[in-house]
């Protein structure tokens, strides 16, 4: 194993982590401001407005996109998997 298959391996793991997280991340963003900016119009500074309803979001995206999740680690493990039996 050289450098370059080291490389690739850990462009291709980052990647899986981004493409991975990015629903979620997504939705709690754009949650996120949803609460803040009607916090801003109604000046009700309430903790659990804002952790409750992201969480939810979140979770509900996770289960929608699970498939989609599980897909790319798949792929990911079917990279690595193909790499060591080739011998890199």
């Amino acid at each position: 194993m050289n450098e370059a298959d080291a490389l690739d391996i850990a462009q291709a793991a980052i990647w899986t982590v981004i493409v991975s997280a990015g629903p979620a991340v997504l939705v709690a963003m754009i949650v996120g401001v949803a609460i803040a900016l009607v916090q801003a119009l109604t000046q009700v500074q309430e903790m659990t407005l804002t952790f409750v309803p992201k969480i939810l979001a979140i979770m509900v995206t996770i289960a929608i996109s699970a498939p989609f999740i599980g897909a790319q680690i798949s792929i990911f493990t079917n990279l690595v998997f193909s790499r060591i039996e080739s011998g890199f």
